[in-house]
């Protein structure tokens, strides 16, 4: 049976584009039921109509709080059928309305390696503090920020002085390879939470050595006197 998924964008939607990508080529055993978006103008919603999948929209700005129009949202998105979530670039926080309407099957893909640089300027916080290793992260969403149990996360080494919208690009590739895979994992129904904790079955391991130490990614490189 196919996961129906319905996506959430508010922006370009090149998250979405990857994710249509991945399944169109059958990686993903899902339907995309609808994309949905807060902004007539998101270039996401572009996108989608390009590959036949249905659109629809409901501007936030006419409700009077959060809460209703999170309820418009679960109306229109449950009538499209959808039964999971996957937010790419939607810049609306969800309430427990929307939340509980979809318990545990609403994703997110935040770019930073939570819990550090939580917020919508992750990959500027990150080059700004002049971290060595940054990267992205797809995790469920809770009623806080960036800060569900996380599923998957990749790093990218960070050269000294980079700026935000260099370091976006480098993440940006990253993101638009885990977050499929997270999504596949979902609708394969390989994913099973222990509190905070994730389990992927059938996923490897990583193989540690008689130290404890497993695979890594060390920037700058170690030099060779401790490199084994």
């Amino acid at each position: 049976m196919h996961m129906k998924l319905a996506v959430l964008v508010s922006g370009s939607g090149s998250n979405l584009q990857s994710i249509i990508d991945h399944v169109e080529a059958g990686h993903i055993n899902a339907e995309i039921a609808v994309v949905f978006s807060n902004k007539e103008d998101a270039y996401g919603l572009t996108r989608a109509s390009s590959h036949g999948i249905p659109t629809a929209v409901i501007r936030h700005t006419e409700y009077s709080d959060r809460e209703q129009f999170d309820a418009a949202m679960v109306q229109v998105l449950k009538d499209h059928g959808a039964d999971t979530i996957a937010l790419a670039g939607f810049m609306r926080m969800l309430t427990p309305v929307f939340l509980n309407a979809f318990p545990m099957r609403v994703i997110n893909i935040h770019p930073a390696l939570l819990p550090s640089f939580p917020g919508t300027h992750g990959q500027r916080d990150a080059a700004d503090f002049g971290v060595r290793l940054a990267g992205c992260t797809v995790h469920f969403v809770d009623e806080k920020m960036d800060h569900g149990p996380v599923i998957i996360q990749a790093a990218t080494p960070v050269a000294p002085g980079v700026d935000g919208d260099t370091l976006a690009g480098q993440i940006l590739r990253l993101e638009h390879r885990i977050y499929p895979q997270a999504l596949a994992w979902l609708a394969d129904g390989r994913i099973s939470l222990d509190g905070r904790h994730v389990h992927i079955a059938g996923a490897e391991e990583p193989v540690c050595d008689t130290d404890g130490v497993g695979p890594f990614l060390v920037n700058p490189p170690l030099e060779k006197a401790f490199a084994s």
